[in-house]
């Protein structure tokens, strides 16, 4: 599986972001999905995460209530809405993907197999 992220930018304060992370391969509905961010000088964290089926999502106490993990298995894409970004929302956001037959979602990093090249996300004061 490929991923390719895209959807960053630089954005100010209370303002909005889209991220999409697409995937190559035909077995896309069949992996458990995670979006990760890393600042710098600080480790790669779980923003959030989703199920093969799109039925179960984990969010990350510093983004509840304010971002959204959804999919699409028909178009193998899987999104990130982040509304109301603070600057401390600033890193480079990267998708992961791990095989699943199951209806879990994962959100140790040491889980996911593969992984996109990261999107930047920068938010000003």
């Amino acid at each position: 599986v490929q991923l390719q992220a895209s959807g960053g930018g630089l954005v100010q304060a209370g303002g909005s972001l889209r991220l999409s992370c697409v995937a190559s391969g035909r077995t896309y509905s069949s992996y458990a999905m995670g979006w990760f961010r890393q600042a710098p000088g600080q480790e790669r964290e779980v923003v959030a995460a989703i199920n093969r089926s799109g039925g179960s999502t984990y969010l990350s106490d510093s983004v509840k209530g304010r971002f959204t993990i959804s999919r699409d298995n028909a178009k193998n894409t899987v999104y990130l809405q982040m509304n109301s970004l603070k600057p401390e929302d600033t890193a480079v956001y990267y998708c992961a993907a791990v095989a699943s037959g199951g209806i879990y979602y994962y959100t140790h990093a040491e889980r996911y197999r593969y992984w996109g090249q990261g999107t930047q996300v920068t938010v000003s004061s």
